[in-house]
């Protein structure tokens, strides 16, 4: 197909997400970043379920302008602090019915995003996915590892049951496709250099750390939470800590074991969730970006703490094992090495000299890191998906003007869908 061509023409999309701003995450950053650059070009509709910020007037900055939001009754789990969308299927079905999209994306593998398979299925639509979050990895945080298994069934069923499913990372590729996921596309991530640029470094930010203009700050971005592997962020610090002990800890982000640590480890500053200018002040305003997590599909914030000129230490998967030189721009640590990742936390640490000169050259790599090619890539996979169901239309339209019925297989299909749909 005419790719450009393609591209150029305006698609009614559909996005169903369980995630989206104002809720603050790597995911519904990156899926608003996405909203807005499509916004320009197509007719977009964000279906996602309802927050307790939506009270407050914050459309401007959660939805562009030309875009649409169809918003939906959900639920909080709180020891998880995940949020999910009830099932909407007779509100799907009303409202793809009066005005069908071209195409339904589901980023989020939730209950509402399950019944928007179901039915954009069930009508005909076509469908793609995005492959955002390892949950199946995640129940091994949260003490229901013994489902592990149920979840990935439950996860490579559902993505394959799409036209497309798009992965933010090579080695996330790889891993999918050995474990039986079809049809996967990259679709990685930028960084905006705009917004997180070494020029927002704040001195009296930095003063309220009590971090003087030699000493070093510390800081982690991302939710406290499980699954980040913060025992070994804490454990790293007190290795820092023993030969440099005006080091400052800043961990900017929330979650579920935020006030549990706060009360363990006073030693550090929790800064809460951050967004725009101010989440990129933090960044700037610090020496060193420990990322001591192991479940990430990319981790969005390497690039930002590249941009805002901060070398990184963190294992050597997804984001990190593309963009971190190892004694270049940051550190990579073998996967799964805790020892390792101590170590060398501490070298990081000891020079200011080799932070400064790896924190340059990050920002100089980061400037490589456009979203312009990301969305590109986005829409590509889009327009051919949508490109691939009309011709399959196309061949499939003959049968039914003459009057030939459907093969017994579409019939079958059929009825699996809708037993699938109702129970």
């Amino acid at each position: 197909m005419d790719r450009t061509a393609a591209a150029r023409t305006p698609l009614k999309i559909a996005l169903v997400t369980e995630t989206f701003p104002p809720e603050i995450n790597g995911v519904a950053m990156t899926l608003h970043r996405l909203v807005t650059a499509l916004a320009q070009h197509h007719r977009v509709t964000v279906i996602r379920p309802r927050q307790p910020q939506d009270a407050c007037d914050t459309r401007s900055e959660c939805l562009p302008a030309d875009a649409q939001e169809l918003l939906r009754p959900g639920f909080l789990i709180p020891k998880w602090g995940f949020r999910f969308g009830f099932p909407a299927p007779l509100t799907l079905r009303r409202t793809w019915k009066a005005d069908p999209p071209d195409l339904v994306h589901i980023a989020t593998e939730g209950p509402l995003g399950y019944s928007a398979l179901v039915m954009a299925r069930r009508l005909g639509i076509p469908v793609t996915t995005s492959f955002h979050t390892n949950f199946h990895d995640y129940s091994r945080y949260y003490g229901v590892g013994l489902i592990h298994g149920l979840v990935s069934s439950y996860l490579r069923s559902f993505h394959n049951r799409g036209a497309k499913t798009l992965v933010p990372s090579r080695d996330l590729l790889q891993g999918l496709s050995a474990d039986g996921y079809n049809n996967l596309v990259l679709f990685g991530r930028g960084v905006d250099t705009q917004l997180f640029a070494p020029t927002r470094r704040d001195p009296a930010l930095r003063d309220a750390w009590g971090v003087g203009p030699n000493g070093l700050a510390i800081v982690h971005v991302g939710r406290v939470a499980p699954e980040k592997n913060m025992p070994l962020l804490f454990a790293a610090f007190d290795r820092i800590r023993a030969f440099r002990p005006d080091a400052r800890l800043i961990i900017v982000g929330d979650g579920a074991l935020r006030g549990e640590y706060q009360r363990q480890h006073p030693e550090a500053i929790f800064a809460g969730a951050r967004i725009g200018k101010d989440l990129a002040r933090h960044y700037a305003s610090a020496d060193l970006f420990l990322f001591p997590s192991m479940s990430e599909t990319f981790g969005n914030v390497v690039l930002e703490a590249m941009a805002s000129g901060l070398a990184s230490v963190a294992f050597d998967y997804a984001a990190p094992q593309r963009y971190l030189r190892h004694a270049r721009n940051g550190w990579r640590v073998a996967f799964g090495d805790e020892t390792a990742f101590l170590a060398t936390a501490e070298t990081a640490a000891a020079s200011a000299r080799t932070l400064r000169s790896f924190g340059a050259q990050a920002r100089i790599d980061a400037m490589d890191i456009p979203w312009d090619v990301v969305f590109a890539q986005f829409e590509n996979a889009i327009c051919d998906a949508v490109e691939a169901h009309r011709s399959q239309f196309a061949l499939a339209a003959p049968q039914f003007a003459t009057g030939v019925a459907a093969p017994d297989r579409f019939n079958a299909h059929s009825q699996d869908l809708h037993r699938e749909f109702i129970g």
